[in-house]
């Protein structure tokens, strides 16, 4: 679906133009195009493709859809392949955004994703003097808006990991802990796929030999390397934090479960006592002088519990029970 097409000169906006036009104002010298697709179909890529002269390698690239995050170099153009990133009902949701960057245009397709890019449209708008850079900008200003939604999702997956560290040592909890922990651990690997990989592709735009249509913007592609740099810091210590955090609460269980042996081990040495003593009485020998006695059974009642209450004290200042 086309969301906008609009042609820029000098900074500034021309007009909304047809897509049939689109070649046309490309042909210009001091003109360049922005095209903005959601969820485009194969027609729509097909005619972007005639219109720009899109190679058809990237086309098919960006028809499938699910690709890896790169920079690829085709004659004069880029293809660059980024991953959008949203919670949503404390889900992570992954969207994909295509862009195509030529000396006179910009392609943007973004797919699986709510999130638009109209904000960073009206930003670029507002700074013509930027805006006059011309594609290299707006893909800039492409990469910086996605990298920076990036930013919540970590704070967020942060905060989460604090709330179940207060937890681990709490009673009872370690189960649900560590369910949470799991779930956290696959969000933060799901992210770092998509950081990662830019983080190293995006080195291609800056420093070195760089494309000619980005030749006049490293320091700003250099930024946003930073603070893909910074998002993958954090997500490595996230990661390691929540290893860290599993074993604790491994070790809580295994303690626990050690608390539960110990207790039961102390009330079995118990009964094993009373067990032996009422196996003994319970003989029934004739020679047991105790059996004709008039004390005999008060007094088995009494050895037994005053035994039992001596394990019990021993067990008790011991913390098994």
């Amino acid at each position: 679906m086309l969301i906008n097409c609009v042609a820029y000169q000098d900074g500034r906006k021309l007009a909304d133009i047809p897509v049939e036009d689109i070649s046309d104002y490309v042909a210009r010298p001091e003109c360049f195009v922005w095209v903005a697709l959601r969820d485009a179909e194969q027609h729509e890529l097909l005619k972007m493709q005639e219109e720009f002269g899109l190679h058809e390698l990237a086309v098919e690239d960006a028809s499938r859809g699910h690709q890896r995050p790169k920079i690829e170099e085709y004659g004069d153009s880029l293809f660059v392949v980024v991953k959008m990133a949203a919670l949503e009902l404390d889900e992570l949701v992954i969207g994909e955004v295509d862009i195509f960057v030529g000396q006179n245009y910009v392609l943007s397709s973004r797919q699986n994703s709510e999130q638009g890019f109209l904000g960073v449209r009206a930003r670029a708008e507002r700074e013509p003097q930027l805006l006059q850079q011309g594609p290299a900008f707006v893909l800039y200003a492409l990469m910086d808006a996605v990298v920076d939604r990036y930013f919540p999702i970590v704070d967020a997956m942060e905060t989460e990991l604090e709330a179940i560290e207060e937890r681990i040592f709490i009673r009872g909890s370690q189960r649900n802990n560590i369910e949470r922990l799991y779930a956290l651990k696959r969000k933060v690997m799901t992210l770092r796929h998509a950081v990662a990989p830019l983080l190293d592709a995006i080195g291609k735009l800056h420093g070195g030999r760089v494309p000619a249509v980005c030749q006049n913007t490293q320091e700003y592609f250099r930024d946003v390397h930073d603070h893909l740099h910074r998002i993958t810091a954090s997500l490595d210590t996230i990661r390691d934090t929540i290893g860290t955090a599993i074993q604790v609460n491994l070790s809580m269980v295994a303690l626990e479960e050690g608390e539960v042996n110990k207790r039961l081990a102390a009330w079995a040495a118990i009964f094993a006592v009373l067990t032996a003593f009422a196996g003994i009485w319970g003989m029934n020998f004739k020679n047991m002088p105790e059996l004709d006695w008039r004390f005999g059974y008060p007094l088995a009642l009494s050895a037994m519990a005053s035994v039992s209450f001596y394990l019990y004290r021993r067990f008790r200042r011991a913390g098994w029970l």
